[in-house]
C-alpha cells in the first residue's frame, strides 16, 4: 500500500493579531458571532457571501464552527470547520481548525462606554485563551 503524501501549506505562518472597535455593547457583539443570522452579515472579506443554510456554530467546548464563505465573483467556495475548543460569553471564542492548523482566540473587552473591543489571536497551533 502506498503512503499517502501530505504537504502543509502553512507550515511557515507566523502569529497574527488584529483588533476592532465596535460601537454596541459586549454581550451584543459577542451574540453576533454566535448568532447564524448575525454572523452571515459581516464574516468574511467584501465581494463574498455566506449562506445561512452552510453555518453551523455550536458555541460550547467541543462544539462546531462551520460556515463556507463564497467568492460573489466567480462561485468559489471557502469551506471552514472549526472545532470551538473555550466559550466564555461574552468573553471569549477560541477555535481550532483542523486542516490548518491554526487555532483562534478572540476576546471581548468592555470598553465601559458602550462599545466593545475584539481582539484576535492567531497562530499554528494552540493558541492561549486569554493573551
Amino acid at each position: 500500500m502506498a503512503k499517502p503524501t501530505t504537504t502543509d501549506q502553512y507550515a511557515g505562518l507566523g502569529e497574527l493579531t488584529l483588533s476592532r472597535v465596535f460601537d454596541a455593547p459586549r454581550e451584543l457583539v459577542f451574540r453576533a458571532f454566535i448568532e447564524p443570522e448575525q454572523f452571515v452579515k459581516f464574516w468574511g472579506p467584501a465581494g463574498t457571501t455566506i449562506e445561512p443554510s452552510s453555518v453551523t456554530i455550536e458555541p460550547w467546548a467541543g462544539g462546531r464552527f462551520e460556515s463556507t464563505v463564497v467568492a460573489d465573483a466567480d462561485a468559489t467556495e471557502y469551506p471552514m470547520k472549526c472545532t470551538f475548543l473555550a466559550v466564555v460569553e461574552p468573553e471569549l471564542l477560541s477555535y481550532t481548525d483542523a486542516a490548518s492548523g491554526i487555532s483562534s482566540s478572540m476576546v471581548f473587552t468592555d470598553l465601559g462606554d458602550g462599545r466593545t473591543r475584539t481582539s484576535v489571536f492567531q497562530a499554528r497551533g494552540r493558541v492561549p485563551s486569554h493573551p
